[in-house]
């Protein structure tokens, strides 16, 4: 029986210990070396290659989440398990397809159906046909959004997105009738995330729905302006570089 290599991310000594103690106790899981911190972590995750990492959020130097963006670039495959005492991270982390979040302090029995879904992915990945990869992959980046409007998590389908913008290091997301803001993740990151959704860099600065487009107007030196379909008819810049790949979209 081939193992599940577990690694563990923990800078409390104890934490860490018995999170190894907890995990030893299972027969099918092969135990890594363990990091005290988001850049250790990252260098170890490269050596061994885990299929699975328990990740605390809190850490000095860099923090579970921050770590956890570049694993996933680095490593399509791994299952990621966050660890941490505080609940504010829970949209970070499931926006990372995390397969659980363990709030501390968390029994042996929660520990057990956290594992219990990390031996499910991990056999829905075996399953998976060569053939079949690219698509999956694309299938994957077809999620909803989640947006923390200050009161509420709202779901938001990538079809009822407008555009969205970055100012400074600020988000704005429009959809067809609101307006939500994040700082959570970068402009490439919603790119990456709407993969495959009809959506399209016209400018550094925005990425649009090409649902959603009206009309372009051309303006100077070859650059445009784009008008959307919204009641506002919102007026998006069309860079030089981007416009000959947009017609061919369009």
């Amino acid at each position: 029986m081939k193992k599940i290599k577990v690694m563990i991310a923990e800078d409390e000594r104890l934490a860490r210990e018995e999170l190894i103690y907890l995990l030893e106790q299972e027969e099918d899981l092969e135990i890594l070396e363990s990091a005290i911190n988001g850049k250790e972590l990252l260098a170890l995750a490269e050596k061994h290659i885990p299929d699975v990492i328990f990740l605390d959020i809190q850490m000095p130097e860099m923090d579970g989440i921050q770590t956890a963006r570049m694993l996933r670039a680095r490593m399509k495959k791994l299952s990621i398990v966050f660890t941490t005492a505080h609940e504010g991270y829970a949209i970070d982390a499931f926006e990372l397809n995390a397969v659980d979040y363990l709030l501390k302090p968390y029994s042996y029995l929660r520990l057990k159906e956290t594992l219990q879904r990390v031996r499910t992915r991990k056999a829905e990945q075996a399953e998976t046909p060569v053939g079949a990869k690219e698509e999956a992959a694309s299938a994957s980046k077809l999620n909803k959004i989640l947006m923390d409007d200050g009161e509420k998590i709202v779901v938001i389908g990538p079809e009822n997105i407008l555009y969205a913008m970055r100012e400074d290091k600020v988000i704005h997301l429009y959809t067809t009738d609101h307006h939500y803001t994040s700082s959570k993740f970068t402009l490439n990151e919603l790119e990456e995330k709407l993969q495959g959704c009809h959506f399209f860099r016209p400018h550094r600065s925005y990425l649009i729905n090409l649902n959603q487009v009206d009309e372009l107007i051309p303006w100077f030196n070859g650059a445009y302006t784009l008008t959307l379909k919204d009641k506002n008819r919102t007026k998006i810049p069309v860079s030089r570089v981007s416009a000959k790949e947009l017609f061919k979209l369009l």
